[in-house]
């Protein structure tokens, strides 16, 4: 019988954090130390940041407090189905995209994103008992078409993953047959967890705040601050006593070169040529990290180069898609993709928040997997989604070097509208995390030589901070403006759907 690995041990700053975060559950009735949480007897709003740089030990200050909480007897909401017990309480863990919130799954702690929290699903009433049935809220249904034999399926899959969606999928089921569309939710919750708080903007977390008495916000204040918020990160309303800081590097984060070289860049006298000779010193030592002549045009198929101009983005884009033999007037299964926001009228609200829920939120991204059944539709894997494809009517842009306008090898009327993906602006890659991870460094040498400064430090310093913690394993530098051509053609195999697909059907434009 396998023993479990220990608990470790918190550090005196995430100590002093969870000792704080203890203090706000036990006015809300929540008791950490005895593992009891009484029901909530006021809504009286109560709002915590624990911020700190990569490696200071955030998410498992999270994980061990969402295990704590679990142990008291609280209910996660998990956005797929919600059991409908007035008398328990609940957290939520969240994230503002599917990728940083499957990033937290990795890591054994049970996330959604905030957008799946935002809509919840409305099930078709047959389907809905089944779903009370999984969720131990009723007797075992009889539903005409679903054999003995699939629903048993069905309770050992949700047994086992805790999703009914995923359930449902198992017992031969598509989203469509029992998720006839998405609401916005009418009620409050109880308690939210939300990670990679540096990407939320004043909207959300004023959405946020209205959904959850109770909520801690966790991330790096070191990162890019939202593009529309002048530099302004939610953490500047925080003070005081509801403003934690983690200042310790723990120890497995100090063994990580990476990491070094992140923090490295927090020295106000460090210029660029500096750093560099520390990369390359790094790499001299440490295989993970790497310096290269050239972009390796394999990995941009599943791991985009991350630069600062657009410009740069979209040569680099143009080259990738020129060295795989792609044209104009069509996409390769296996291209990826960044959706670039919803193109809907006011009138469809609800085809926008079935795109949403689903993961089609601006900046997520996905992979083409071919043509859909309907004209102008496309099937594509959404990275990091719980259910990862779906068929949806697309409006495809590839830019082109010195032109304005794009050209539209998919143009539906309306839809989800998508930006290639391989390469992207720094500013879009936060809140996500690839094993291997390319950085343009003639973009970072050109943003040192801007002289920009944003929220007191300089901005090449904050772009290479963020560039470089993307990177999980393996940080590539690339040094010159060049792709080496691919070893292997684009392909799709590597893609594993988690759930039966989704379509989007009786919706001809969305």
């Amino acid at each position: 019988m396998a023993v479990p690995a220990p608990t470790p041990e918190l550090s005196a700053d995430q100590a002093e954090a969870w000792d704080r975060i203890a203090e706000i559950l036990s006015a809300s009735g929540i008791d950490l130390a005895d593992g009891f949480a009484a029901p909530r007897e006021d809504d009286d709003s109560r709002v915590l940041a624990v911020t700190g740089k990569a490696g200071s030990g955030k998410t498992l200050l999270l994980a061990q407090l969402v295990t704590a909480m679990r142990d008291a007897g609280l209910d996660l909401v998990s956005g797929d189905y919600e059991r409908k017990r007035k008398d328990r309480r609940t957290l939520a863990v969240l994230a503002p995209t599917n990728k940083a919130a499957s990033v937290l799954r990795s890591r054994g702690v049970p996330a959604t994103t905030i957008h799946r929290i935002l809509y919840t699903p409305v099930y078709d009433p047959e389907y809905e008992k089944i779903a009370e049935w999984l969720a131990g809220e009723r007797d075992r249904p009889t539903v005409e078409g679903l054999t003995d034999e699939a629903l048993d399926r069905a309770k050992r899959v949700c047994d086992e993953t805790n999703s009914v969606p995923g359930a449902l999928a198992a017992a031969g089921l598509r989203g469509s047959d029992f998720i006839t569309g998405w609401k916005r939710r009418d009620s409050p919750l109880d308690v939210g967890f939300v990670d990679e708080s540096s990407m939320l903007d004043d909207k959300q977390y004023e959405d946020l705040t209205e959904i959850f008495p109770t909520l801690v916000l966790f991330g790096d204040p070191a990162q890019l601050a939202p593009v529309n918020q002048s530099g302004r990160m939610v953490f500047d309303r925080f003070d005081g006593d509801d403003l934690m800081h983690l200042h310790r590097v723990h120890r497995q984060a100090a063994d990580s070169p990476i990491l070094d070289l992140a923090h490295a860049l927090g020295d106000p006298a460090l210029g660029f040529e500096a750093f560099e000779r520390m990369v390359e010193q790094a790499a001299a030592r440490d295989d993970r990290v790497q310096v290269a002549q050239r972009v390796d045009s394999d990995l941009m198929a599943r791991s985009p180069v991350l630069v600062w101009r657009n410009a740069t983005r979209i040569r680099l884009i143009r080259a990738f898609r020129q060295a795989h033999g792609a044209d104009d007037t069509q996409l390769l299964p296996g291209e990826p993709l960044i959706c670039d926001g919803l193109e809907l009228p006011l009138k469809h609200r609800k085809r926008r928040i079935d795109l949403e829920a689903r993961g089609l939120i601006k900046g997520a991204q996905v992979v083409y997997l071919g043509p859909g059944r309907k004209p102008g539709f496309s099937k594509l894997h959404v990275v990091g989604a719980p259910e990862p494809e779906i068929s949806v009517s697309s409006i495809v842009k590839i830019e082109h070097p010195d032109e304005e306008e794009p050209f539209l090898p998919f143009a539906a009327r309306m839809g989800a509208a998508f930006l290639h993906g391989a390469a992207v602006t720094i500013h879009k890659a936060q809140g996500s995390q690839w094993d291997a991870v390319q950085v343009f460094a003639p973009d970072l040498y050109a943003a040192s030589r801007a002289g920009r400064v944003e929220a007191g430090q300089q901005l090449w310093k904050r772009l290479a901070y963020v560039a470089i913690t993307r990177a999980a394993t393996r940080l590539i530098w690339v040094r010159r403006y060049a792709l080496a051509r691919p070893t292997h053609p684009l392909d799709t195999a590597d893609l594993k759907a988690e759930a039966a697909p989704l379509t989007l059907q009786g919706e001809s434009e969305v």
